[in-house]
């Protein structure tokens, strides 16, 4: 019974490491990416709206 125990808990810690290094992979290739360009997005919006609103001020 022992080594079954030991061998289930080392099955179970395995495969939470797996799971946990395929959700990180998954965040840093695809997520982190989709974020960026998201940002520089809405940073060329909000200077192109400023640009705007300046260019009819005078």
């Amino acid at each position: 019974m022992k080594k079954f125990n030991l061998g289930f808990l080392l099955g179970v810690t395995t495969t939470l490491g797996a799971l946990a290094g395929a959700v990180f992979t998954f965040k840093k290739n695809v997520v982190e990416p989709i974020e960026e360009k998201e940002a520089i997005l809405e940073e060329h919006r909000r200077r192109a709206l400023r640009k705007s609103r300046s260019a009819h001020q005078g």
